[in-house]
């Protein structure tokens, strides 16, 4: 996703939905530390390249409607891309780590 301003953004934003697709907007924003603007943007982004559906459901007693976000199968495998690339990248780093203390002993 190149809109997004690195993957980072997009495996915390896919993750988080997948963990608790019933979080607000508001919720899922301060979670993240993202402002409701650019949270709005990722999520279209991410509806846009079909990664993730949002559906609206309304609660009978209190006639409020609620959003609610779900990973899509291409979501999902997306998501699970991501996840490899962020473990590759952290072995990568505590190997560098080690060989660079390593050095100093």
């Amino acid at each position: 996703m190149t809109n997004f301003r690195n993957k980072q953004d997009q495996f915390d934003v896919l993750r988080k939905i997948d963990l608790n697709p019933n979080f607000s907007q508001r919720k899922l924003a301060s979670d993240l530390g993202f402002s409701l603007g650019k949270l709005n943007y990722c999520l279209q982004e991410l509806k846009n390249k079909g990664l993730v559906k949002i559906q609206n459901f309304s609660q009978k007693d209190n006639k409020l409607i609620y959003l609610r976000y779900v990973l899509t199968p291409k979501g999902i495998s997306e998501r699970t891309k991501l996840t490899i690339d962020f473990m590759k990248r952290k072995i990568k780093e505590y190997d560098e780590l080690k060989s660079e203390l390593e050095k100093i002993k």
